[in-house]
């Protein structure tokens, strides 16, 4: 299992839309093969913090919805990124 997990941060006057556009990738992601979990939400302390959440099934999953995400307008609206992916050996063991 693959999960990607962090944060974006964005200007405050552009949260709300960043986040609406958002949502046709969050679906496209949820309805994609190995899809395990995929969210990007609004912080509730930080009002330019956008955090990112995603469960893959393995990396090949992962790799063919690449590039699926923000397109370059949402991009440019990105001022922070802190964004990893995170190889889960064993789900079952914690």
């Amino acid at each position: 299992m693959i999960i990607v997990a962090g944060h974006i941060t964005v200007a405050l006057e552009e949260r709300e839309s960043y986040l609406a556009g958002c949502a046709g990738v969050v679906r496209q992601a949820r309805g994609t093969a190995g899809c395990l979990d995929f969210a990007i939400s609004a912080d509730l302390l930080d009002p330019q913090r956008i955090n990112i959440f995603e469960r893959w099934a393995s990396r090949e999953t992962l790799e063919a919805f690449r590039g699926s995400g923000p397109d370059d307008g949402q991009g440019q609206a990105i001022r922070t990124m802190a964004v990893e992916d995170f190889v889960v050996a064993d789900p079952g063991s914690a």
